[in-house]
């Protein structure tokens, strides 16, 4: 049998860097309509109709589109709460 040794990696400021904000991505499924993309993101992140909107096309022309930024623990709540209304989410570091 044979096991893999932990190896050390050393990060540098350039790999990870906590000043840079997170990114929150909804992307485009089969499942949810239009409509309810758009109530969602005016719930959820107090946006307009219009800008709600924008983005609701955005995600369905585009496949997806950004809906919030900040820290990671901002994007992982914004992530999960979509994720709570039905909605396919992920968050990235923002380059």
């Amino acid at each position: 049998m044979s096991s893999t040794a932990p190896i050390e990696v050393e990060l540098t400021d350039s790999d990870v860097s906590e000043e840079r904000p997170y990114i929150v991505l909804v992307w485009n499924d089969p499942i949810n309509l239009m409509p309810y993309v758009t109530y969602v993101l005016q719930k959820l992140f107090g946006y307009s109709v219009e800008e709600a909107t924008k983005l609701m096309l955005d995600v369905h022309e585009k496949g997806r589109a950004v809906v919030s930024n900040g820290t990671r623990s901002e994007a992982e709540r914004d992530v999960h709460r979509l994720h709570a209304h039905g909605l396919w989410a992920t968050l990235e570091q923002d380059k």
